[in-house]
């Protein structure tokens, strides 16, 4: 029962998220010339490729709704792709659930590190293993996980959207003020147009991999409605509404952040290595990203949980490890000699199954904690197939555009949207290549320098 304004308000906290952090150093990698440009450049495409997604929601011969992406892959494409969408998105999810887990545990070093600094100042050498925090978010998602029925818990969803408008608002407040006091740019090389000096070949890594994080921080798949007749019409108002806001947003905190910080930028505005004063909002701020990923490290697993355990009882439907629930009661006693509740389920292979995949999440942040790198790789990963590819070749099949048509003459040349459409897939699949080959070559980077599990922010 959704409306253009429900539904723009989801989006919108669905895109605006943790890669709005990094947009600062992204900007200042590609200046202020392209740095504007390729942000606005990825969200345009994305507008483009979410109206396209939404004339999908309904098959456009018999009708059928499509209630999830795989589901509309299917009934265009046909079963292969959609197993080849199905693997993208398990990636991707498990991807971005370590993402969230490397900017929480920084966040949290962060607000250590802020308040050591804050204590024997700026020029304090306060460094903290990240290690002990990931272990700590681990430990948490495992707790979270177990709890049945998570799509119920509508709260949370709430919680982790005021958390993230409130963290990056914060960023953007603190960035506006240090460019109005005027004492930005001191001791530091000032803002330029062609961004970071660095010599040739490091400068092109670093653009690609600024523009993965540009395409991490614009990644956004069309939700659905199940309202009003003309769903397509309603979501693309929406996705007009939701894209705009979020871009006019990112525009504000990365050039704000890169007018605050000049070359300097750092690849996180709200790490220790950035804002160091007023300390306690900083630390507002950290513990705001905390829970918000916190929450949204569960939203990204859920869909890994449920099509893992879905596989498991398809195959294995009479073992009682797959399907028993076992009821756990809490002890009377506990709550001052009261009629206990009801208590909760436990299933064997929820317990099993996804401490497994949470623990496999934190391990690889705790060897690859790399903030900028990791979120390239995502983007890159993530945005061609996901955000372009599926959408156009849906478009393509639903419009039955054919790759070659009768032209003047008796001669037969494709047709002007197909060569169009063929064309933005293949620029997005290069630019996704170059940022996925930058992101891969600084996290190589970093663990030359630094040990695995021996990295201290």
């Amino acid at each position: 029962a959704g409306t253009v304004w429900t539904a723009s308000a989801h989006i919108i906290t669905a895109i605006i998220g943790s890669g709005v952090l990094s947009l600062a150093w992204g900007i200042a990698q590609l200046g202020w010339i392209a740095g504007p440009a390729t942000l606005l450049l990825f969200s345009s495409i994305t507008y483009y490729t979410s109206r396209l997604l939404s004339d999908c929601y309904r098959h456009h011969s018999t009708g059928k709704r499509n209630y999830t992406y795989m589901e509309a892959v299917n009934a265009y494409l046909g079963r292969r792709m959609e197993w080849a969408c199905g693997i993208v998105q398990c990636v991707m999810l498990c991807g971005a659930t370590i993402g969230y887990a490397i900017t929480a545990s920084i966040s949290m070093v962060a607000i250590r590190k802020s308040d050591c600094l804050h204590k024997r100042g700026h020029a304090a050498s306060c460094k903290f293993s990240t290690n002990l925090y990931l272990v700590g978010m681990g430990v948490a998602e495992v707790v979270v996980s177990q709890i049945p029925n998570f799509h119920k818990l509508a709260w949370l969803s709430v919680l982790a959207a005021i958390m993230s408008f409130l963290y990056a608002s914060i960023g953007l407040g603190l960035a506006v003020a240090r460019v109005a006091s005027g004492t930005w740019g001191k001791g530091e090389t000032s803002s330029s147009l062609t961004g970071v000096e660095a010599n040739g070949m490091d400068k092109i890594w670093r653009m690609c991999t600024a523009i993965g994080d540009m395409a991490f921080a614009c990644s956004y798949s069309a939700d659905t409605l199940r309202s009003t007749p003309a769903e397509n019409k309603v979501m693309k108002k929406a996705s007009g509404v939701a894209v705009s806001v979020s871009t006019v947003f990112y525009l504000l905190c990365g050039c704000f952040g890169y007018a605050a910080f000049g070359n300097r930028a750092p690849g996180n505005m709200l790490s220790a290595s950035g804002f160091y004063e007023p300390f306690w909002l900083i630390d507002l701020a950290n513990v705001c990203i905390v829970i918000h990923l916190v929450g949204a490290f569960q939203v990204t697993a859920q869909p890994v949980f449920m099509r893992f355990e879905a596989w498991a009882s398809n195959k294995w439907p009479d073992s009682e490890f797959v399907t028993k629930e076992y009821r756990i009661r809490l002890p009377a006693a506990i709550f001052g000699g009261k009629s206990a509740p009801a208590g909760f389920t436990v299933n064997p292979l929820r317990l099993v199954g996804r401490t497994a995949l949470v623990t496999a999440a934190t391990v690889v942040a705790m060897a690859v904690p790399f903030f900028n790198d990791v979120l390239a790789l995502l983007g890159a990963v993530s945005y061609w197939p996901l955000t372009v590819y599926f959408p156009v070749e849906m478009h393509i099949a639903q419009s039955k555009l054919i790759r070659r048509s009768s032209g003047g003459g008796g001669r037969r040349r494709p047709p002007a949207n197909w060569i169009g459409l063929q064309l933005l897939n293949l620029v997005c699949l290069v630019v996704a290549i170059a940022a996925a080959c930058g992101a891969i070559r600084g996290l190589s980077h970093s663990l030359l320098a630094y040990k695995p599990f021996m990295f201290e922010q």
